[in-house]
């Protein structure tokens, strides 16, 4: 009789050293028969199977997932996104890691996939189930190969007879990696029913979904795998790194995955035509405060339902003003970078920067005020982003704008009216126009302002604040784990710009007029209404950027198509300053393009690319390149 073992048996045996192994202690076997056949015991084994996967919600920190305290550093702020109002967004090898947790997964699933031919259910059931289970193991390994390359490819639960060789696996080809997973993805979309049996379980399109991503990220390793310079046995092995001639293949089955999802009329975009940028500004916010009620475009959601298991985003990332007792606000601070690569209404799908001046230089002039520039000014802080897409007025709190019924204060300084700058600090100053007294951070107490403060970590260093996924109606309560909005791990959207990039890379002429449609179509739900003529690869992923900002997903965009080094070359992002200008008759607002205070510059380098494999000692695994 099968017996399934509640110990981490695999994870110990062979990926942990032999010191390590020699310690494991035996635990207590429960009858695989008397779990599986229980209803409700599978239920249960399921729930805790789904909590394993590797989905990079609120908790997916760069300690790894279900990290939340200490540094609360999301992958965002690695990226051209955003930075931390702390600390350096330094990439390091010791970053965003899963492996031992990743194999403990495969094991748990293993032995439910042994155990289905012996359940005493339907062959329905058993074949649903077989579905749901390559499922869990698309996704499971999914998770270890866009970080590791290619793995141990353990397919079946493995006994241990004290043998410890025996349960020794060596890497696969990450090719050979990739096709089994994109294997398992088929199986799953094959098997599984077109509605789930309970809620936030697979169906056979959210696998198809799962499968355009996946297949996405397999195409671009393999297309842009000549762009990053990796040596060794490894690579020599074929164990990391894919030839790009495969390529065309798995964009073709990314494609072919959207189209199954697209083609079921059981998915959509929320509210694809909204009358104003208003509208869909308003519209876009919904979507991230509450999943549940954007059934259409929400096709894989992570619930968070009870708020002592809840999450911290509201307490870490909203502005200090509406922090409400709470002492640690503002962490996330969205990035110029992404600020300026929004378009603006009439702009033709291109990116419209933030100018400041009207000098030559001013989108590559980051050298602080000059009082010799012709700035451009404003009577409102935010009005130099008006017309501006309707996604950023919803993804960043903008210099000025409301936010949980607060005016929030983003100001660095101020220039006094003989010219005399304060900027980042200063005293006070009484205006002789009006007889006012004025502050550099905008208010003369720190629970006045959001931004520049250099004292805690509590106010922007970027000149924005962070919105999505922020709720306007929560109350924050000054403790953890209390924020019960639900994540969306995959969406309609994301599966659209799968099969536009996709398209395009391939050169898929036949259906590079659809792909199109499909990227007019995600603008439109913007509130853009003109059309954009042409794909570009430049719009597609700068279309990513800004439709999927903060989900996690920038970090591996930039990884799979092997550009990160090409955004970090010994260089920092970059934020927005804006100036209260006592110069003239009547206050305005200038705006300087600024680095980032305390930031120290970044490059990236190519071995980062993989993760290192660890205990190669112990279990005898090639290790990726320079480690």
């Amino acid at each position: 009789m099968k017996k399934l073992f509640i110990i981490e048996l695999l994870a110990s045996l062979f990926f942990v050293s032999c010191s390590d192994f020699l310690e494991i202690k035996p635990k207590d076997k429960i009858d695989a028969d008397a779990l599986f056949s229980d209803p409700e015991g599978v239920q249960l084994y399921m729930a805790n199977l789904y909590a394993q996967l590797p989905i990079e919600d609120f908790y997916y920190m760069r300690d790894g997932f279900n990290g939340w305290i200490g540094e609360n550093m999301v992958a965002a702020m690695f990226t051209d996104e955003a930075t931390h109002s702390e600390y350096q967004n330094v990439l390091t090898p010791s970053d965003f890691l899963w492996w031992d947790p990743a194999f403990v997964l495969i094991r748990d699933i293993n032995i439910l996939s042994d155990a289905i031919p012996g359940l005493d259910i339907t062959s329905r059931e058993k074949t649903e189930m077989e579905g749901e289970v390559a499922f869990l193991k698309a996704y499971a390994y999914f998770g270890l190969v866009k970080r590791y390359g290619g793995v141990p490819i353990i397919d079946k639960s493995q006994s241990w007879d004290g043998d410890v060789d025996k349960l020794k696996v060596p890497r696969a080809t990450e090719k050979d990696t990739w096709d089994y997973i994109l294997a398992q993805c088929g199986a799953a979309v094959d098997k599984l029913p077109a509605v789930a049996a309970t809620p936030r379980r697979a169906n056979r399109y959210v696998a198809a979904a799962l499968m355009s991503r996946i297949a996405l990220h397999a195409a671009s390793v393999a297309k842009f795998n000549d762009n990053m310079t990796l040596s060794g046995q490894a690579v020599d092995l074929g164990l990391v790194g894919v030839d790009k001639s495969f390529a065309d293949g798995y964009y073709e089955k990314a494609v072919k995955a959207a189209e199954t999802v697209i083609g079921s009329g059981q998915y959509g975009l929320y509210q694809p035509e909204p009358a104003t940028p208003e509208e869909a500004a308003a519209n876009y916010q919904n979507i991230f405060e509450d999943p549940n009620n954007v059934p259409q475009e929400a096709i894989f959601i992570k619930g968070y339902t009870k708020k002592d298991l809840g999450h911290n985003y509201e307490i870490y990332y909203g502005p200090s003003q509406t922090a409400n007792g709470w002492p640690h606000p503002g962490r996330m601070n969205p990035n110029l970078e992404l600020v300026d690569a929004y378009e603006s209404y009439g702009s033709g799908g291109e990116s419209t920067p933030v100018y400041t001046s009207d000098a030559s230089d001013d989108l590559t002039d980051y050298n602080g005020f000059s009082s010799s520039k012709n700035y451009y000014k404003f009577d409102t802080p935010y009005e130099i982003f008006e017309g501006k897409d309707a996604r950023l007025w919803a993804t960043v709190i903008l210099p000025g704008t409301e936010w949980k019924g607060e005016t929030i204060v983003i100001q660095a300084g101020l220039i006094q009216q003989n010219g005399t700058p304060e900027i980042l600090g200063g005293n006070p100053y009484v205006w002789p126009v009006d007889g006012k007294t004025y502050y550099p951070f905008g208010g003369a107490d720190k629970s006045m302002y959001s931004g520049y403060d250099p004292t805690g970590g509590n106010y922007t260093r970027t000149g924005f604040c962070f919105k999505k996924f922020l709720n306007e109606d929560y109350v924050i309560e000054p403790s953890y784990n209390a924020a019960t909005n639900d994540w969306i791990d995959i969406r309609y959207a994301e599966v659209l710009l799968n099969y536009i990039e996709a398209v395009y890379e391939s050169n898929d002429t036949e259906r590079m007029g659809q792909a199109l449609e499909y990227l007019n179509m995600i603008r439109r739900r913007a509130g853009f209404t003109e059309k954009i003529n042409a794909l570009t690869s430049e719009n597609i992923q700068r279309e990513r950027l800004v439709e999927l900002a903060f989900e996690n997903k920038r970090i591996w965009d930039l990884i799979r198509r092997r550009e990160f080094g090409k955004l970090r070359q010994n260089n920092q992002m970059h934020g927005l300053q804006p100036v209260l200008d006592l110069r003239g008759n009547e206050p305005k607002y200038i705006f300087i393009r600024s680095k980032i205070t305390n930031l120290i510059n970044y490059t990236f380098f190519d071995y980062l690319y993989y993760h290192a494999i660890p205990g190669t000692s112990a279990n005898g695994l090639i290790q990726n390149p320079q480690y």
